[in-house]
């Protein structure tokens, strides 16, 4: 049994700064690459980051390309999703998910698709004030 549980949300002003975190309690996901998404209601899941298993490799969404990084700790069995610059247009319920596999070449081009992501933490909060 995999759970994921992130953290770090809240509330911050427009051009401030926040770091999620997600953190696994059970079996650690240290062979798997992690991603990001984000959702707002009534609209679709937005892809926001996948890093690699090793912290090698990551790719973020255009629209955070810039402002957002995305790094792990293995030791610690936690990905972090720093987020800088942050925008109204951010503001999302933020959510990590365990990839099937280590790395994805396909993931320069296209984000992870729904059937290359196996658990879900249950998201975490980011409100943006202007």
């Amino acid at each position: 049994q995999v759970q994921l549980v992130e953290s770090g949300g809240g509330l911050v002003q427009a051009g401030g700064s926040l770091r999620l975190s997600c953190t696994s309690s059970g079996r650690s996901f240290s062979g798997n690459a992690m991603a990001w998404f984000r959702q707002n209601p009534g609209k679709e899941r937005e892809f926001v980051a996948v890093i690699s298993w090793n912290g090698v490799s990551a790719v973020h969404a255009d629209s955070v390309k810039g402002r957002f990084t995305s790094s792990r700790d293995s030791a610690a069995n936690t990905v972090y999703l720093q987020m800088n610059s942050l925008k109204s247009e951010d503001a999302a319920v933020y959510y990590c998910a365990r990839c099937r596999t280590p790395w994805q070449s396909t993931w320069g081009r296209y984000a992870p698709a729904q059937g290359e992501l196996e658990y879900w933490g249950q998201g975490t909060q980011v409100t943006v004030s202007s």
